[in-house]
């Protein structure tokens, strides 16, 4: 009788020492080139030049589906990037090298490109330059009642967000509790639901500056804390940030309560599923972790998202939020099993560059269009089809371009500058560095099909969330 193939493999003792870290991260990279993909099609309204399209987005959303497939990746790849290197210092400075260089570009292009009467791209275009500034410049611009200075970029804000809960819980040696920490989201999404208004530190100060002028000060004494390599203040500085974030998250979300909740329990989920994968959490409560918030968000779609409240998460009705939701978790596990196989180059090139396409696909939109006439969209099917070759084409080859003079240069120049402070200053590693907690990373002997643990994935976890 043959074993059943469970999803949390043990750790084996042995494996053979062959075994292709492509093969191991390509399930992850085409994950990311598929939900970069669907985002895009999403704002290209692809569903209104389909037959069904009507039907399809009656019951399901591209958007949903899409970003919470990013933000599964990200929580399962990002906190074991922060656990591999055991340096807060070394991750926060990959993360900062890894967003800002391309989202700085992708601003200078989009303002370049469309006029000022774009709404798309809003960053200097709002009446309060400085505020917009500001609050896109830390990257919680969503959560400081500032209008995105890219409308894509908000999913940067919950990035953003998310690194601060995963450093503070890391310096405190509490980032092996993900699954209870994912469980308490998914309870305060179905508790709370839409009973707390959106944006109360904002409706209380009475002004966003004033709230800009507590937040600001706050973030950059933390950002100094962690990147500094001390041990004391890397520890209060990731407290700083943390607090700050469970703040602003609670308090002053742009978007709905259940929205913004669910997105941390799913992030902290997408941690569960890499814990149980490595062994430091049990299958059955892994399980039951990531169970109940897949349940969850699927039930705060069916109680929620109705009566109007549709309008505020972009989605056609609580069948579209629910059913997406549930997709994006299914397409992960899918992959998940078969993560030792090799996918296909096309896709692991799209998770590749698929930063760039996201920064870039609406700013090219509004371009490319205009001049063939788009909109209207082309009636004839042939019309269609050309246009959207058109546009794919031209977004994928100016995406590759970003990635390898934006992306890729800045990426090296990251890890020098990350050489240069070691230099300067030795990293402090280890968890919870003023918690006097031993060191957190766990050292596993190597997996079967998975390379040897988190010790050997060196680009994993700069090349798997939302930010790439």
């Amino acid at each position: 009788m043959k074993k059943p193939i469970l999803p949390f493999p043990r750790p084996r003792a042995a494996s053979a020492p062959g075994s292709a870290a492509g093969a191991r991260l390509g399930w992850l990279d085409a994950l990311r080139g598929i939900a970069a993909l669907v985002v895009v099609l999403h704002h290209f309204d692809v569903l209104r030049m389909l037959p069904f399209g009507g039907m399809v987005w009656r019951n399901f959303d591209l958007g949903v589906f899409g970003v919470m497939l990013f933000f599964i990746v990200s929580g399962y790849i990002i906190p074991a990037s922060l656990e591999r290197r055991g340096d807060v210092r070394a991750f926060w400075i990959g993360r900062l090298f890894r967003i800002y260089p391309a989202v700085i570009v992708a601003f200078a292009a989009a303002i370049m490109m469309l006029p000022a009467g774009d709404g798309s791209v809003a960053l200097l275009r709002t009446g309060d330059d400085l505020a917009s500034l500001v609050a896109n410049g830390l990257m919680l611009q969503d959560m400081l009642g500032v209008i995105n200075g890219m409308n894509v970029t908000w999913t940067l804000c919950y990035e953003m967000v998310f690194y601060f809960f995963v450093t503070a819980l890391f310096t405190r040696g509490l980032h092996r509790h993900s699954a209870p920490i994912a469980v308490a989201f998914a309870g305060a999404a179905l508790a709370i639901g839409t009973a707390l208004a959106p944006q109360l530190l904002i409706t209380e100060l009475g002004s966003v500056r004033l709230l800009l002028l507590i937040v600001t000060p706050i973030v950059l004494l933390g950002f100094w804390g962690v990147l500094s390599g001390n041990r004391k203040a890397t520890a209060a500085g990731a407290l700083l940030l943390g607090g700050l974030g469970l703040v602003l998250v609670t308090l002053n979300s742009r978007a709905v309560a259940f929205e913004t909740l669910m997105i941390f329990a799913t992030m902290f989920a997408g941690t569960v599923v890499y814990r149980a994968q490595h062994g430091t959490i049990r299958r059955v409560p892994a399980l039951l972790a990531c169970g109940s918030v897949v349940l969850a968000g699927v039930l705060v779609g069916w109680l929620y998202n109705r009566n109007g409240v549709q309008e505020s998460t972009w989605t056609s009705g609580w069948k579209a939020w629910s059913l997406s939701y549930l997709a994006a978790w299914i397409l992960f596990g899918l992959f998940f099993l078969l993560r030792g196989r090799r996918f296909p180059k096309p896709l692991t090139w799209l998770g590749a560059i698929s930063f760039s396409m996201y920064l870039l696909h609406f700013p090219l939109l509004r371009t490319v269009g205009p001049p063939l006439g788009v909109p209207p969209m082309p009636e004839s099917t042939l019309g269609k089809v050309a246009w959207t070759a058109i546009f794919l084409t031209v977004l994928m080859a100016a995406s590759h371009l970003m990635y390898r003079l934006v992306e890729l240069p800045a990426q090296r120049l990251g890890k020098r500058v990350q050489r240069a402070a070691d230099r300067r200053r030795p990293a402090v590693t280890g968890a919870a560095t003023a918690a006097g907690v031993p060191d957190a990373v766990p050292r596993r002997q190597p997996e079967g099909g998975e390379g040897r643990g988190t010790g050997t994935a060196p680009a994993a976890g700069e090349k798997a969330s939302v930010s790439g």
